[in-house]
């Protein structure tokens, strides 16, 4: 390495949560769920519904997983007993709740106000 990139790198910012919003264990789902969503959709694209669809039965797989991993002597004891009935109201609650609720502000579709 070259002395002028000593000074940089000795220079560069360090990366830390300084500026960095911490994210809840949700929040960090909430993020790898989406982004493999994208993902997956910018590889291999699908029409908007279809890839819901797909989606969705995700959704229910992963609950049947969860729920069969909680059932019988050997499943997990956090405490969370599976109730598909109930299970399901929440589900579709919260789906619908997302519906409904606003878009949040992205920054990268913010019209710029002025100069830095």
């Amino acid at each position: 390495m070259s002395g002028r990139d000593d000074r940089m790198s000795a220079a560069a910012p360090q990366a830390g949560p300084a500026c960095a919003e911490i994210q809840s264990p949700e929040g960090h789902l909430d993020e790898a769920l989406r982004r493999a969503f994208w993902q997956s959709l910018h590889r291999a694209p699908l029409p908007a519904m279809s890839a819901l669809e797909v989606a969705a039965r995700v959704v229910g797989a992963l609950y049947r997983q969860v729920a069969q991993a909680h059932e019988g002597p050997n499943g997990c004891r956090c405490g969370w007993e599976p109730d598909p009935d109930c299970d399901l109201i929440v589900l579709e609650a919260n789906l619908a709740a997302a519906l409904l609720q606003p878009p949040e502000p992205d920054l990268a579709r913010m019209v710029a106000l002025g100069r830095a």
